[in-house]
Formats: C-alpha cells, sequence, structure tokens
C-alpha cells in the first residue's frame, strides 16, 4: 500500500549539541498522522544510533562477520547510543515501551488506544543522543567534526498493514517514514553547520549559534557540525550542492563545469530534485566507493584528477539524490535504488567520455595493446564485476535484500548487475521506454510512497512486449544464462541456425553480424522452449555472427557466442601466450606466463617460469605448470595441476573441485621426492550467503617416490600411498572461531583417524584465547620399525608432503625450528617425539598483551609396549600475525626449565608463511 505525502508525520527537534561530550540532548515531537487506513494498536520508532551501544547489537555482528575488530575493541565512550529515553503522550504521560528482541535499535509503542484511520497522535520524547566515533562507518563524530546521519528517532515506514522493522546492518537503508521537520540546532559558538535543509533562521550569543531549520517530503536528511567548514556551496540553477568531496587541487572552474553538467544530467535523466539543496560529502563516497583503478594514487592513476572526481561526485550525487526523493524500503528495494544509479552512470560515461577505456591512459600504451584487459571500454567492467561473483557461484538476486547481500555483491556485483539489467531491458524494448518509465515513476515518488511493483506497473504500461521474464529471471533469480550456437550453415546470401539454450533460461539475446571487426547487422531473438527453433536471416557478406557482443545480456559465458562463417574450423581459437595476467577473451585461447621463484633448504632458490590459463574469471577446466631450476641442486623441479570445476546452483553441495596435482623436489640433499594427488572437493554451504561457516569433503590418494638418501636416517618408507578422506566444518568471524576436522587415512602398513577442534574467542579488552584440541589413533599398524607414519607430538614428518616445510628432513639448525601447527601442536622438542599407537593433545594461548600470549601445551603420548607418557610444555609467543608470522619461546616443559639449558636459541620455534595467496586472503575474506 502507498499513502499521500498530505497525510506524512511532522517532527519537531530541538537538539542542543555538546561538542565535549560528543553528544546531542534531544527534545522532540513527533505529530504522528495515520494515514494507512489500519487501525494501529502499536507505533514503531527507528532509533539506529542505539545500535552502537553495545557489542552484542546486530551491527556489532555485522562488523565481526566482516573482520571488523575495530568496534568490538573500541572504548565505551567511541560507542553511541540513545539513553534516558522518555515516551510520552501530549499530556505528559508516560507510554509503554519496548526494544525488540535481538533489534534494540527498533522501538515498539504500546498506544493506550487504538489510532484509528485519519486520527493523529503526538509523541513527546526527550532523550540523549551520543554520537559514536566515526572510525566505525565513517557516520559520527571524530576531533574536528560531527557528521549526524539517523541521530533521532523517527517513524518506521508502514507498508501492507505492518511497520517496517529493520535493524541497522551498516548498509544505509533505514526505513522511516516520510516526514516533514522543524529543527532547532543549538551548536558551540563559532561552529559551522551544513545541512540539506533550509535554513530559516540563524542566531547568535555569547555562548552558543541557534539554528532554525525545515524541510518537507524527507525520510532523513545530512547534518555537519565542524570547528570549521570542509563543504564550499555551488549554485546551479536547479539546486544548490554543498560538497567536501577531494577533489586533487583541480581548476574551480572545471569543478564548477563538471558539478553543473551532472546536476542537469541527472534532471534529465531521473527528474527533478525536489528539493532546494543536496550535499555530497566525502563521507559518503567513502560508504559508497566506485571501486577500481581510480583508486590508485594519483602518481599511479591512469586517469587525470578532472576525470576521478568527476566519477566520485557522480556516484555520489546520485546515490543521494535517489535516497533523498525515492520512497522505496531501501533494504527491500535495493535494486531500483541501483539499477538507477548505475544505469545514468552508464549513460553519463557514453555521453560524455565515449571512448574512454577501463584502464585509462593504459590502454594506448602499444606495448599492451595485446591484453583483452587494457582493451575493454570503461563501461564493460561492470560485467565483469558480476561475472566474477556469478563464475565463483557467490552471485545473489538482484530483488534478495540489501542486509542478506555478501559484501562484494552489496557494494560491487549486484550494484553493477542492476545498471546492466536496466540497459539489457532497454535495448530490447527499444524507444526509450526505460528511460521514460524512470522519470514516472520518480515523478509517482515525489507524490506518494512507493514500492517495486509501481515499477513493474510502470515498465509494463510503457510496452506491449511481455517482460515477465525480466522481474521472473533477472531480478528475482540467480539462474544463470548462457547461450551458443548449434547447427549454423549458410549460403552467400542467408544464415541459417539454430541456438543451443544451456541454462534453460528462456530470455531475449542479441545476435550481430561483423565484417572484418565492423557491424552489418544486429537482431533481437525471442528465444522460445523449444530448442528445435531454426532461424534463417539474411548474411549481408557477415564473416562472424556473434550472440551478445556488447554484453547486453548478463551472461555466463561469452567464449561460446561466436561462430565463423568462412574455415574449416569455425571456432578454433588461436593460441595467445600472455605475460603475468589478462581477463579472459573469448576469440583465444590463452596460456599466462610469469617469472616465479621458489625456495627450499635443499633445491635452493629454483627460478622458474609459471605456465596456466588462470585469468580473472574462474573457469570449469584450469591448468597450472611451474618448471624450475634448482640452483643448488643443479636439476630441474616444479609443479602443476589440472582441475575440473562444478558449480551446483540450487544445492548445498555449492562446488565440487576434481583435480591431478604433481610435485617434484629435493626432499634431502641428495635425494628426491615424486609426488601424484588425484582429488575431489566437496564445498557445502547454507542457503544464508553471509554465513561464514564453510563445509568441505575431501577425497584423495596420494602417491609418493622418493630416492634413497645417504643422510636421512629413516629410509624404510621409499614408494607408499595413502587414501585420505577429511571432513572439516569451521565458522570464522573476527570474534568467534570454531572448526572441527576429521581425517581418515588408509594405507597398506597403517591406518589412522583423528578429531581436530580449534577454537578462537576474542575478549573486550583485545585479550584473545585460543584452544586446541588433537585425537589421533592407528586402527592398524604394521610399520613396527619406523615412525615415518607415526603421529608426532612437535614436528610431524609430513609424509603426504602436504606441509610447506623449508628444510623437511632437517634435525637441526635454524629450519628445524620451524614450526607448523599440526598433530601435537607441541612447541618444544621432547623425548618421546612419536607415537605409534595413540595421541592426545590440548593447546592453549592467551594474549596478556597486545601480540605477546602465554602458550602451554599437553597431552598423552602411546606407544606399542609402553604405557601412555604425560607431557606438557609451556611458554611465550609473539602472535605477530595468526597463522603467518610467529615466534615461540619455550619457557618450561616435561623437560624442565628449558629456558636455563644450554643452546635455547635451538628451542626457539618459528612461523614464517611466503605464500602471496594466503596473504591476500587476510584482506580479502571480508568481501566474500
Amino acid at each position: 500500500m502507498s499513502f499521500s505525502t498530505k497525510g506524512q508525520h511532522h517532527t519537531n527537534l530541538k537538539a542542543t549539541v555538546n561538542w565535549t561530550a560528543k553528544s546531542l540532548y534531544v527534545e522532540q515531537e513527533i505529530n504522528f498522522n495515520n494515514d494507512s487506513g489500519d487501525t494501529l494498536k502499536t507505533i514503531v520508532l527507528n532509533d539506529w544510533n542505539h545500535a552502537y551501544s553495545d557489542i552484542s547489537t546486530p551491527l556489532s555482528k555485522r562488523f565481526s562477520d566482516e573482520f571488523y575488530r575495530g568496534f568490538h575493541l573500541s572504548k565505551k565512550e567511541e560507542r553511541g547510543g540513545t539513553f534516558n529515553l522518555s515516551i510520552r503522550d501530549k499530556e505528559l504521560q508516560e507510554f509503554l515501551w519496548e526494544r525488540l528482541n535481538k533489534k534494540p535499535d527498533v522501538i515498539e509503542i504500546q498506544l493506550k488506544k487504538p489510532l484509528l484511520p485519519g486520527e493523529n497522535l503526538i509523541i513527546q520524547l526527550n532523550y540523549l543522543a551520543k554520537i559514536p566515533s566515526d572510525r566505525f562507518t565513517g557516520i559520527g563524530y571524530s576531533a574536528k567534526k560531527m557528521n549526524l546521519k539517523n541521530w533521532f528517532l523517527s517513524p518506521a515506514r508502514y507498508e501492507n498493514h505492518a511497520f517496517t522493522k529493520n535493524s541497522n546492518a551498516n548498509s544505509e537503508d533505514i526505513a522511516n517514514a516520510l516526514s516533514s521537520f522543524e529543527v532547532m540546532l543549538k551548536v558551540p559558538l563559532n561552529y559551522a553547520v551544513t545541512t540539506d535543509l533550509i535554513a530559516t533562521k540563524k542566531e547568535s550569543d555569547s555562548n552558543a549559534t541557534n539554528y532554525s531549520l525545515s524541510a518537507n517530503n524527507r525520510t532523513d536528511f545530512s547534518l555537519f557540525v565542524e570547528e570549521k567548514s570542509s563543504f564550499t556551496n555551488y549554485k546551479s540553477d536547479l539546486i544548490d550542492i554543498h560538497t567536501n568531496l577531494k577533489d586533487n587541487a583541480i581548476d574551480p572552474i572545471q569543478k564548477a563545469i563538471i558539478i553543473d553538467r551532472i546536476v542537469h544530467f541527472a534532471r534529465n535523466e531521473i527528474g527533478l530534485y525536489p528539493h532546494t539543496k543536496i550535499t555530497v560529502a566525502q563521507s559518503d563516497y567513502e560508504h559508497n566507493q566506485f571501486y577500481g583503478l581510480n583508486q590508485l594514487p594519483s602518481f599511479l592513476s591512469p586517469f587525470s584528477n578532472e576525470f576521478i572526481f568527476e566519477l566520485q561526485f557522480l556516484k555520489t550525487f546520485l546515490n543521494n539524490y535517489l535516497k533523498n526523493t525515492l520512497r522505496l524500503d531501501p533494504r527491500k528495494d535495493n535494486w531500483i535504488y541501483d539499477g538507477i544509479q548505475i544505469y545514468t552512470m552508464m549513460n553519463y560515461i557514453d555521453t560524455y567520455h565515449p571512448d574512454s577505456k577501463m584502464f585509462g591512459t593504459i590502454s594506448k600504451i602499444k606495448l599492451l595493446k595485446s591484453y583483452n584487459l587494457v582493451n575493454l571500454d570503461f563501461n564493460d567492467q561492470y560485467s565483469y564485476f558480476y561475472m566474477l561473483m556469478a563464475r565463483k557461484n557467490l552471485d545473489q538476486p538482484l530483488g534478495d535484500p540489501k542486509n542478506t547481500l555478501i559484501k562484494f555483491n552489496e557494494q560491487i556485483a549486484s550494484k553493477y548487475r542492476a545498471g546492466l539489467s536496466f540497459k539489457y531491458l532497454n535495448n530490447y524494448l527499444k524507444e526509450a521506454t526505460v528511460p521514460k518509465s524512470i522519470l514516472a515513476f520518480y515523478d509517482l515518488n515525489q507524490r506518494k510512497q512507493t514500492n517495486g511493483d509501481d515499477l513493474i506497473t510502470i515498465l509494463k504500461s510503457n510496452t506491449t512486449k511481455n517482460i515477465d521474464w525480466f522481474f521472473e529471471k533477472i531480478i528475482n533469480s540467480r539462474k544463470l544464462i548462457d547461450f551458443k550456437f548449434d547447427l549454423v550453415s549458410e549460403t552467400k546470401d542467408s544464415i541459417r541456425f539454430s541456438i543451443k539454450n544451456k541454462t534453460n533460461v528462456f530470455v531475449p539475446v542479441p545476435i550481430y553480424g561483423t565484417k572484418k571487426g565492423t557491424v552489418v547487422f544486429s537482431k533481437w531473438l525471442d528465444i522460445p522452449k523449444n530448442s528445435d527453433t531454426i532461424y534463417t536471416i539474411p548474411r549481408e557478406n557477415a564473416e562472424k555472427i556473434i550472440l551478445n557482443l556488447n554484453n547486453e545480456v548478463p551472461e555466463f559465458n561469452l567464449r561460446n557466442n561466436w561462430r565463423k562463417l568462412n574455415g574449416f574450423f569455425p571456432n578454433n581459437r588461436p593460441l595467445k601466450f600472455v605475460f603475468l595476467k589478462d581477463l579472459e577473451d573469448p576469440y583465444y585461447n590463452q596460456v599466462l606466463y610469469t617469472p616465479v621463484l621458489g625456495f627450499n633448504v635443499y633445491d635452493g632458490f629454483s627460478p622458474g617460469i609459471r605456465f596456466h590459463n588462470k585469468t580473472i574469471l574462474n573457469k570449469p577446466f584450469t591448468f597450472d605448470m611451474s618448471p624450475m631450476y634448482s640452483l643448488k641442486a643443479k636439476t630441474f623441479s616444479g609443479s602443476g595441476f589440472f582441475v575440473v570445476n562444478e558449480n551446483y546452483r540450487d544445492s548445498r553441495l555449492y562446488n565440487v573441485r576434481y583435480s591431478l596435482g604433481a610435485s617434484y623436489f629435493h626432499y634431502a640433499p641428495d635425494a628426491t621426492y615424486l609426488r601424484l594427488n588425484p582429488m575431489i572437493q566437496m564445498q557445502i554451504r547454507g542457503k544464508d550467503f553471509r554465513d561464514n561457516r564453510k563445509q568441505l569433503l575431501v577425497f584423495r590418494h596420494v602417491m609418493v617416490d622418493r630416492e634413497k638418501s645417504a643422510i636421512v636416517v629413516d629410509n624404510s618408507m621409499l614408494n607408499y600411498s595413502v587414501f585420505n578422506a577429511k571432513y572439516i566444518n569451521s565458522k570464522t568471524e573476527i570474534t568467534n572461531h570454531l572448526s572441527f576436522s576429521t581425517d581418515l587415512q588408509l594405507a597398506k602398513e597403517f591406518g589412522k583417524t583423528s578429531v581436530e577442534i580449534d577454537y578462537r574467542k576474542l575478549f573486550r579488552g583485545n585479550r584473545q584465547l585460543n584452544l586446541r584440541l588433537f585425537i589421533g589413533r592407528f586402527l592398524y599398524n604394521t610399520s613396527t620399525n619406523t615412525d615415518f607414519f607415526s603421529y608426532a607430538l612437535d614436528r610431524p614428518t609430513d609424509y603426504l608432503f602436504d606441509y610447506n616445510y623449508y628444510g623437511r628432513s632437517e634435525s637441526t639448525g635454524f629450519f628445524s625450528r620451524q614450526f607448523i601447527l599440526a598433530e601435537g601442536g607441541f612447541k618444544s622438542k621432547l623425548d618421546t617425539p612419536y607415537a605409534n599407537q595413540w595421541l592426545t593433545s590440548f593447546n592453549a594461548s592467551f594474549n596478556v598483551w597486545n601480540w605477546i600470549e602465554l602458550y602451554g601445551d599437553a597431552g598423552f603420548v602411546k606407544n606399542r609396549g609402553t604405557q601412555a607418557q604425560f607431557v606438557y610444555d609451556s611458554g611465550v609467543r609473539l602472535n605477530l600475525l595468526t597463522d603467518y608470522f610467529e615466534l615461540y619461546f619455550p619457557v618450561h616443559s616435561s623437560k624442565g626449565w628449558e629456558i636455563t639449558q644450554q643452546n635455547y636459541n635451538q628451542k626457539i620455534r618459528f612461523v614464517v608463511t611466503l605464500d602471496p595467496s594466503k596473504l591476500i586472503n587476510l584482506f580479502t575474506r571480508k568481501w566474500f
């Protein structure tokens, strides 16, 4: 349902800023108008500032899920909240009210008597709004300013006979009801105020400045209080713009021209902005950035400062333009905000920068012309960001609520695909159907509250074509689209062909004919459910036919979209070697190559070259080969693997990976090993894509052939094979980590099974507890004269060659002290280092100051023919970067006080990870 702006609520706010306490004392009166047609027994108010009140709120959980620890470790005075709240009627009688369970930033008021349709109710509120630090989200206070958003209580949106009860998830999608505002703001003397409200009066006395502000038809407004204003005012004939967006000192005249051009473009593309002022703040941009090469430092950027400012202003301006005018639920109908914003941005680039490239001036470097990535038009990048997630099987329906989206989808992939979808629909419908519909929908929003159904109705009314597929398959589904040519025949004058619909998603697709790279014809095809349809079209001298040439359709795979009309091999792709990395090129089989440098103690540094086909987008089949030359051993070495990836779209089992890997290196100064590893990995997830729980099933057969070494003492096991099955279930966030894994190994010589449980808890005050339990037992063990397959207390033999040991056969010296947390997990080297029957160990650590921790290990070692032996150790751990850079200093163990024993430096253990892919995961885990 919708309701007219004539019946909007009216809010009077009297707020006094306490700069020292970073708070506002608020006296508020809400004249609540029931324009719903329903009789109300309760009223719901949004109090999103209270989401900052504690580290147990849904907002805090959101921070933890995205691996941001700043809020959890913040001081009480840095957090916000609404305190001393009193809610009364006009007779100053208290209402009964409560904060909703698990939604403490949503307040429900019990009315003393039902509020009938058309009736009004006066609600009096008094409270202290404590403003949070802006280091959490960019909203709040810093040393010299306050960026105030969602700091006051506001009636929630009412729709479909219920109030919208959204909790703050740091996605800027508060669902307030439409209101008019009268604001009396008192700030300390000489402090500047910038707002998109109308300033009707300003008075100063010896202590403070009083501002009178007002607005109509708003759900929210922006307010900045600063010691010195950072904003510049630009007056257009349409609107006043206040901005403090960083501009890298571009010419003020050029800046004004850019702003004026964007303002008028938005007016023509979307509609007339109904308010007289708008703010475009740097904090707004940082919360909703344009991700790409424009973020590089200016001395590296391939774009001019003017273009970067233009792009950033365009995106931020459009975001605020739409948020201040569309009367939608910004959580439920987020795809409309994103779609109009990105669609308008694409049209702007096409209009004013039609020749711009994704890589800017880099595209002009002749040496790089062979790279497909460099040749992409600027607007082409949007489809590839969507495909990045689709190929990972992590894309989500555009119509899903904003708070359920993975961060990469929320801020990048889904946003871009929404704009592409609008462009797709307009290219299909033609006659400017989508632009006309946007203008009509925008106009409707100035008159009443709307929802997604209103836009659907307008779009359908502006065309005679059936577009149900657009909403069913493009907006509200994550089904993939993939077409390819099936049967193709041609004559001099015509082309006959059929199209294979590989995913059975029936949506329109364009076909193009090209000759020497120039389009000679184009036509839209409505793909019927009958897969046997034969199309006949005029040839018009075309040499090649291509489906979806310009990526109008958000298609999963573009490599199967073309067919040559001449030649024996119509789809034969030439081989193309590319240095370092590139984007997938539909017209070539790419082999990427890059220098590599390996290292272990026995091979020394091993330079080599890596050949692979892993472009930026995931592929169903990949290979990766890295031949190297050992400078120390004077022999060739290396590794490689082949992988077949299969995604399942509608199953908890969402990915199966079949692989065959091989490696050949030295494991001792005079001996090499060859390892073959066929493997199947199965990844499982729940319905909630944002859930950080990961489940993995692994089945593999490891075959090892070792040369005999004169240096290694134990040469009893040179050739062997082991079947291995694993199950891993883990859930990780910044405040909690819990993982459970089981392991089964079967070989001719032994059978063994183990269970491992890891737990990590981050407490307030930056105190972290790490606990680990390992239980391993042999099912059978015929290798009686060797500990090669035994459980290890402090340093596994790694007979499966899983661990990245730099000196795996070292028993003394620096590299023998490398520590890898596995099996027993002890740091001290004790007199009984192996167990050939069973092993149980418990590892714990707790930090006492920043990255300095105390650790302790305890366990039982059981060998055949002996009683179980209790062992322990303890010491100090420098946890500089967990799992990547750590140092262990033993203090006391079953051997006594190790810190007083000789050669103590030989007892210190270290963890050093040099694998770039593991380090990159530290930065990408919050996005995926």
